[in-house]
């Protein structure tokens, strides 16, 4: 007898007590795995080796639950909504990931129960990819599915991961919301989807431009370019109002673990990121405003403070 192998892809782990006994272990054995911290329930009949659950972050914990249900699911079902986000690499931010959530293939009505949400809905073929052992909802319906079930800004930060990483574009998001009406929630869907900009790189810039939308501030420029004397590009800017003189940076550990080169430690990116603010500001002459997360919590305090960054440099 041998215990499962842990997969690369780590849904793939993800083993049924039918597994288990045609390896040849009892009831018994079963429980003793669990109980000695061999092994980790996920769900009644499910489970996966312990150590790769305690390693595992919070979207690898909802990929690993939604691979034992998806196969302990008595229907044909696709994973969707938020449980497809895990093979897209999509943000976590503002997601609820205790629901598994699937899409029915047989037409028929769904419902929730135990932790897991069934939901009808009319799929056509290229709605549907096949990840490793799972059938998942594409990029572009997933995206149009998560706004349906995340709050607005939630699901902007998804929305803007996917054009991001060009895993959908604005036209596919387009077509296929065109034939979604008569679909349950579905309004807000038409708000994120005018609202989603892909040249956000991060869940802190989406952020950040929702909250100057919602706290009706100009909207930034994004990605702006920052030239030289001699028109080269040597900068740029995550957000920008060139007309008020300001340009505004988010700082995020996900921003600096990006800007990460071979053998330089973080204190060293923040040097860098210091010298590149000052750079723009020698050949611009604007304001910087630096938001962190912390701001993010606080709307209308952090729009005043923009707010009168950019009153102060607008042109007469």
């Amino acid at each position: 007898m041998t215990e499962p192998l842990i997969d690369p892809r780590p849904g793939e782990s993800v083993f049924l007590r039918r597994d288990a006994l045609a390896e040849g272990y009892d009831d018994r054995a079963i429980a003793r795995m669990v109980r000695t911290g061999a092994w980790h329930r996920i769900r009644r009949g499910a489970y996966v080796p312990a150590e790769l659950w305690r390693g595992a972050d919070t979207m690898t914990q909802h990929e690993l639950l939604a691979h034992a249900v998806h196969r302990q699911a008595q229907a044909e079902v696709a994973l969707s909504h938020v449980s497809a986000l895990w093979a897209y690499g999509a943000p976590d931010w503002g997601v609820d990931l205790s629901t598994v959530h699937l899409t029915r293939l047989d037409g028929r009505g769904g419902r929730r129960e135990a932790g897991v949400c069934q939901h009808v809905g009319h799929l056509v073929p290229d709605d549907l990819v096949r990840f490793g052992t799972v059938l998942i909802t594409s990029p572009t319906r997933t995206a149009l599915d998560a706004s349906t079930v995340l709050g607005t800004e939630a699901a902007l930060v998804v929305m803007d991961h996917f054009l991001h990483r060009g895993l959908t574009t604005r036209e596919l998001l387009a077509e296929r919301y065109a034939s979604m009406t008569g679909w349950p929630f579905t309004l807000k869907t038409d708000l994120v989807l005018r609202l989603a900009d892909g040249r956000s790189e991060s869940p802190g810039e989406t952020r950040t431009r929702y909250l100057c939308w919602r706290q009706s501030l100009p909207k930034p420029e994004l990605q702006y370019p920052i030239t030289d004397e001699f028109g080269r590009v040597v900068a740029v800017a995550d957000c920008a109002w060139p007309g008020h003189g300001a340009f505004l940076e988010f700082d995020g550990r996900v921003k600096y673990e990006r800007l990460l080169r071979p053998g330089e430690s973080p204190s060293e990116v923040v040097v860098r990121e210091k010298r590149r603010e000052e750079r723009i500001r020698e050949l611009t002459g604007w304001r910087c405003i630096r938001l962190m997360w912390s701001d993010l919590e606080h709307p209308a305090r952090t729009a005043e403070r923009i707010r009168r960054v950019l009153a102060a440099g607008s042109p007469l």
